[in-house]
């Protein structure tokens, strides 16, 4: 034991503590025994999250595969053929995680007062008036938002940048 050593642990075992790394040194405990500090906890973003979602819907949909593909050489038919698929698949994997209601729960085409919430949470469209506010107008679109997201935990060890891996068949 280095003199230093030895002055440390004199002094610690008059506060009452032997330093934990001369009593391991020494045997007074097994190294096994010393608790390991948790490790920290992973932070997530909001794009994490969107990521994920999206994630969801190439894996049950192919959502994004349609959407990146170019379609211009494909016949009507055709488009809604696939569109019928993954229109059906994406709307039950959204459903899965995200319970979405109306912004403004009205009839689409009915007169509907401007709703005294948030002014995001509606925009108006059409004859605006200069000061851009109006006691209402005609409900052309309901609006959604997500009243419930329940997502699947993100793993600490997960790519939060990858939508889908690549794929690669073995013959």
């Amino acid at each position: 034991m280095a003199i230093g050593s030895a002055f440390r642990a004199f002094f610690a075992l008059l506060g009452g503590n032997l330093p934990e790394d001369i009593a391991k040194e020494h045997g007074y405990i097994k190294a096994s025994s010393v608790p390991k500090p948790a490790p920290p906890k992973p932070t997530f973003t909001p794009a994490d999250g969107a990521v994920q979602l999206l994630s969801i819907l190439q894996r049950d949909a192919r959502l994004v595969d349609f959407l990146m593909e170019d379609i211009s050489a494909y016949e009507d038919d055709q488009i809604g053929a696939a569109v019928r698929n993954v229109h059906q698949q994406s709307r039950e994997a959204l459903g899965r995680y995200v319970s979405l209601g109306p912004v403004i729960d009205g009839v689409e085409g009915d007169f509907t007062k401007a709703p005294s919430s948030s002014a995001g949470d509606f925009k108006l469209i059409g004859n605006v008036p200069a000061s851009g506010k109006a006691p209402g107008g005609l409900l052309r679109h309901k609006g959604w938002k997500a009243e419930k997201i329940e997502l699947p935990p993100l793993a600490q060890s997960q790519n939060l940048k990858l939508v889908a891996p690549a794929e690669l068949e073995i013959e």
